[in-house]
């Protein structure tokens, strides 16, 4: 059973990965691979991802895919929620006892002789949240994180992948490529700053469990991800873009557009991912982005205004007086790939691309 339409933006996408010359298929042909977050834009591609090397490659993986509500996991995988290699795990990690539980049952029984990876994509990534339920946001940072850990420590899991943002990295002071082992400056008297803040918490977490418990952990810091597989309702800035192209709209901007960052496509993302699961190091971190998608949000607005809807749009600031929609302050930051692209992966898709294929996928999808 399929989890894309036949001839789509995604189909192709997902055709590319499975088809990948450097995929680590090797490594993870006959495993077992847990996925928190399966409803999410990350977790629900690398579910997609995995479903696809099955049907084109026979890699006899099994899939756990973690998800709060059911109604929402069948709204997203439709048909294939009764794929055989596809099992939903239904838990709400914020419960940690309740998640390492209802994990332990889900694998009773596994052949211990199969490779077992875990990759923990679930995360608050809306701002507004961030800023109106920074506590809940905090609990389900790192009550989440530590029943992940513990349950992958249980199960002897074979390689722990958490997935962190460039977020972590904060304000920084260099217009230098920014690698792994630099940090700059988070004001924890801010109330956004509680996601950097869990972020960097749950990397130490994971160092920690690594260093105790002999756990194999991988960390993954994405750059902003998008492209085809956006779930329903997205409303990230990309989105919004991109819808603007679609209905021929205005760009609003409501904040000067001056912070800066690294972008990715969602196939490329797929790819980092899996190569960091099976060939980076213990304890490690990878900043996974495309360099040369480097950008502010005003320069990247213009670049959609001018070359993507052909100069039928333009942008307008609105910028409000108080933060009311949550916005992190402006960043400088400039993502270095040197380190991931030392393991053999290297993104393929530049930013104009990348949108591109996301608006043909949101026009497929009726997404307008």
């Amino acid at each position: 059973m399929s989890l894309y339409s036949e001839g789509s933006i995604l189909e192709e996408d997902l055709k590319e990965i499975a088809n990948w010359e450097k995929l680590p298929i090797a490594e993870l042909e006959g495993s077992d691979i847990v996925i928190s977050g399966a409803t999410g834009l990350i977790g629900s591609l690398l579910v997609r991802s995995l479903a696809a090397i099955n049907d084109m490659r026979a890699a006899d993986i099994h899939i756990y895919a973690m998800a709060r509500n059911e109604d929402k996991f069948r709204s997203i995988y439709g048909e294939a929620f009764e794929r055989k290699d596809l099992s939903l795990v239904l838990s709400d990690l914020t419960d940690k006892k309740g998640t390492i539980d209802v994990l332990s049952s889900a694998l009773k029984g596994r052949d211990d002789s199969r490779a077992l990876y875990y990759f923990h994509c679930a995360a608050v990534t809306t701002s507004r949240t961030m800023v109106e339920k920074p506590v809940d946001t905090i609990r389900a940072a790192i009550d989440g994180t530590e029943a992940m850990l513990e349950s992958a420590h249980d199960n002897n899991a074979t390689a722990f992948v958490y997935i962190s943002s460039m977020e972590v990295y904060g304000t920084m002071d260099s217009d230098k490529p920014v690698t792994e082992e630099c940090m700059g400056y988070v004001d924890p008297l801010k109330i956004r700053s509680n996601y950097p803040l869990t972020k960097r918490m749950c990397e130490n977490l994971c160092v920690a469990y690594s260093s105790q418990y002999g756990l194999d952990v991988k960390i993954a810091r994405l750059a902003q991800t998008f492209g085809a597989g956006v779930l329903p309702g997205e409303n990230r800035v990309f989105a919004q873009f991109a819808r603007s192209v679609i209905r021929k709209e205005n760009i609003v901007l409501h904040t000067r557009g001056l912070s800066e960052g690294n972008y990715c496509y969602s196939a490329d993302v797929v790819r980092g991912l899996l190569t960091i699961a099976v060939k980076g190091d213990n304890g490690q971190a990878y900043n996974v982005c495309n360099e040369e998608s480097h950008t502010t949000i005003a320069a990247m607005a213009e670049m959609v205004a001018d070359k993507l809807s052909g100069g039928i749009i333009r942008i307008i600031y609105d910028i409000p007086e108080d933060n009311v929609y949550g916005y992190a302050g402006d960043v400088r930051l400039r993502l270095s790939s040197s380190k991931l692209e030392g393991l053999g992966w290297k993104p393929v898709y530049g930013l104009a691309d990348s949108y591109r294929r996301l608006i043909e996928y949101l026009l497929e999808v009726g997404e307008v």
